[in-house]
């Protein structure tokens, strides 16, 4: 086995560990040397044993020696120790023209800062070992399937290029090589997959520094510098035949609270299909009825992981031909009222070792007063005028403001004027838009795609998937050609039940005084006892 380490674990030193390595401490508190991220994945494969593809993490502490100097001497011995002990777990050589491994690289910083860091997934392929995956998989569409997204991948990750045109059908070869073929004509793709696996911790390194990863850090009052740990991992395949497919998977529900499952699956996939907000996903329940024993194995992942961390877990994972791999865990973001719920509810279920002072320490009087207003606000709204298109609803509230259609735009005009970020997908690249905005509207998208979660985390009222409008950078109309929204219109949403409307808030709240602790007894009681239990 390679030694874990050259120097020793030093904010700046170069270190790299296996997600099995013995650290003597729980690997969970190790966020600051593994990222959340490595955190997770060591935590799942030491502490629970859970079904987690091998790999190994290249620490934080590492990375601030490469922005401060370059790539370190020492690194490279490291990565190829640990890539050839992981060829040797899965008896598969990297490389391998004939059945190579392939690898996922992804960030993993010390705080969550979900789609912000970059990822490179299919790491691996060439045109000589796409026809060994080919082979040994006897799915020559699959094996096609995957260059073409490696390439692209790297492409925009790596290389930087912004466009690279539509993507073919997942189901055709010829269009699939004819896509691969265009894109390696206009950047030059390594076809060494040590070249490639340089470029490709190079660039989780350097997005540190993208503008997205730093408007998100100012929003989140994120101190310092910003660095990150990389994790190299055994790739498996959500878009390997019918039995497969990925998701991700809140343990409650992180816009209400309530103790039910809540995210997005999708069939014969990988993550980035999930997450990007580009593919129409399923709700979580379709994986109970297409796999349902994948989804009772699933469940009882679920129970272990909160009851470990006595925690709201948002759970990354992929079903490979009728095989579970659950690919990071963390503490997931969640609404104000979710706080409130959750923490309560967790104190009060016997099997959950959450206290009630861990639950009054976990939800600050800040978080509090934001739940209550919610709820009152929710309380308040009696609905008149038509709902020009429905969504769904993503992120919890209801907000006016004047529409605009690209990250740009949002971000010149400031916080000066209350804004509407209204995207066909967002990404991470609007972070910068979306710091300024009052609230989201995407097209496509799902409830756990990058623009759901990050607005949850921020409070910022979303509703995704809005598939009955057609939404361009210059403007958006509903399908049936009645209604249409361009730049400057005020448009009002509602983040709880998804519906959207043109103009002011439609909303009647010249009624009756409203008897707000009948209404917070109603709607969330739990508020109540938290105040109780701080005392």
């Amino acid at each position: 086995m390679p030694s874990p380490t050259t120097v020793a674990d030093a904010p700046s030193s170069v270190a790299v560990f296996p997600f099995d390595h013995d650290h003597g401490v729980p690997a969970r508190g190790l966020a600051d040397v593994l990222g959340g991220k490595g955190a997770g994945l060591a935590e799942m494969t030491t502490a629970l044993g859970l079904p987690v593809p091998p790999g190994f993490t290249i620490t934080v502490g590492t990375c601030r020696r490469y922005l401060a100097g370059g790539w370190p001497a020492e690194l490279d011995g490291l990565v190829t120790d640990h890539v050839e002990r992981l060829g040797r777990i899965l008896g598969r050589r990297f490389g391998d023209p004939a059945d190579p491994l392939l690898l996922a690289v992804r960030s993993g910083a010390p705080r969550s800062m979900p789609g912000m860091l970059d990822t490179v997934l299919n790491l691996g392929l060439s045109d000589e070992t796409v026809l060994g995956l080919a082979a040994a998989s006897g799915d020559e569409r699959f094996a096609w399937d995957c260059y073409r997204r490696f390439v692209r991948m790297y492409a925009t990750t790596v290389l930087g290029v912004d466009d690279l045109g539509e993507e073919a059908p997942a189901d055709d070869i010829d269009a699939l090589r004819a896509e691969i073929a265009r894109v390696r004509a206009t950047v030059e793709i390594p076809q060494d997959p040590r070249s490639q696996l340089c470029g490709a911790i190079e660039a989780v390194f350097r997005s540190c520094g993208s503008e997205r990863a730093l408007a998100y850090a100012q929003r989140e009052q994120i101190d310092g510098a910003l660095a990150t740990a990389v994790n190299v991992q055994a790739m498996v395949f959500g878009n390997r035949g019918g039995e497969s497919g990925t998701g991700v998977v809140f343990t409650r529900d992180p816009s209400t609270g309530e103790a039910r499952r809540y995210g997005d699956y999708l069939p014969r996939a990988q993550g980035e299909d999930v997450v990007s907000g580009v593919a129409r996903t399923q709700t979580i329940e379709s994986l109970r009825a297409e796999l349902p024993a994948i989804w009772t194995e699933l469940d009882g992942v679920l129970d272990r992981l909160e009851q470990h961390y006595a925690d709201i877990c948002d759970v990354e994972f992929t079903v490979e031909q009728g095989r579970l791999w659950v690919l990071q865990t963390r503490i997931g973001k969640r609404s104000a009222v979710a706080a409130v719920r959750a923490a309560v509810q967790m104190a009060e279920e016997p099997d959950c070792p959450l206290t009630r002072e861990q639950a009054v320490a976990r939800v600050d009087p800040e978080v509090r007063a934001a739940a209550r207003k919610a709820v009152l606000a929710a309380a308040g709204v009696a609905q008149r005028g038509e709902a020009v298109a429905k969504g769904l609803g993503a992120s919890p509230g209801r907000v006016t403001g004047k529409a605009v259609f690209s990250s740009e735009e949002a971000a010149d005009a400031g916080e000066d004027e209350d804004l509407v970020l209204i995207r066909p997908e967002t990404s991470p690249q609007d972070v910068p838009g979306m710091a300024v905005s009052v609230g989201v509207i995407t097209g496509t998208g799902g409830l756990v795609s990058h623009a759901a979660v990050v607005a949850r985390g921020w409070g910022l009222p979303a509703v995704v998937g809005a598939e009955d409008l057609e939404i361009t950078g210059e403007g958006a109309r509903t399908r049936d050609g009645r209604f249409t929204i361009a730049a400057g219109d005020l448009v009002t949403l509602d983040g709880t039940t998804g519906e959207i409307w043109l103009g002011d808030d439609p909303a009647a709240t010249d009624g009756p005084a409203t008897d707000e602790e009948a209404v917070l007894c109603e709607h969330l009681p739990e508020l109540a006892l938290l105040e109780e239990w701080a005392g």
